[in-house]
């Protein structure tokens, strides 16, 4: 699968995205990424988007009266621009339903843990790091996966380990985690365009 078109969803600071971006100018990794999608308006992530000339939006489940209107808009724009593949990269909004259905397989996702550790329900952003720090973890990570209907359940595409020091902040462990996501989100992508994804019984053979 060569030159696909791919959508990334954000709704921070898109270092994620710019990683991607990077990779994509460069030629390690195939495809375009021809929209970025925020649920929020002060996403530096736009920011980065605007610079690089890729069609950009906001779409936030309060502009809409309905979660089948906000749900169809969503799956519109995303037609529209003829998506073949789903980016989450630091994306904190709920996937609906439906959309997780018609991208079967084409959604992926990066989160800052060793799934299933610090996974699913209220861990996101910095307080997985917080309750890996609590909890004494010697190791975390970041984990890439394909999205399906449980939160954090997909199957697992990617992992790499981080140690974790004794003196260790959430903001300094927070930092190492997120140099490991820049490297494995890219691979994950470039794994996905070369075919080279294979998915059996929830897990994932990299041929």
């Amino acid at each position: 699968m060569k030159n696909i078109k791919i959508a990334v969803m954000i709704s921070g600071g898109g270092t994620n995205l710019q990683s991607l971006i990077d990779e994509v100018h460069n030629k390690s990794v195939g495809g375009e990424i021809v929209l970025v999608v925020s649920n929020r308006e002060d996403a530096y992530g736009l920011t980065r988007a605007k610079s690089n000339g890729i069609k950009s939006i906001v779409i936030n489940r309060k502009q809409y009266k309905s979660d089948s209107e906000y749900e169809q808009n969503l799956v519109n724009t995303l037609e529209e621009a003829e998506v073949e593949l789903i980016v989450l990269a630091g994306y904190l909004a709920f996937i609906p339903i439906e959309v997780i259905k018609k991208y079967e397989n084409r959604i992926i996702n990066i989160h800052p843990s060793l799934i299933p550790s610090f996974c699913g329900k209220g861990f996101y952003g910095e307080k997985v790091h917080q309750e890996a720090i609590r909890r004494g973890v010697k190791v975390t990570g970041a984990t890439v996966h394909f999205v399906n209907e449980e939160m954090d359940g997909g199957p697992i595409i990617i992992q790499k380990d981080v140690n974790v020091d004794f003196n260790d902040t959430v903001e300094s462990l927070q930092k190492k985690v997120l140099k490991v996501e820049h490297e494995i989100l890219p691979l994950a992508v470039r794994l996905f365009i070369d075919d080279r994804l294979r998915i059996t019984d929830n897990r994932v053979n990299i041929l």
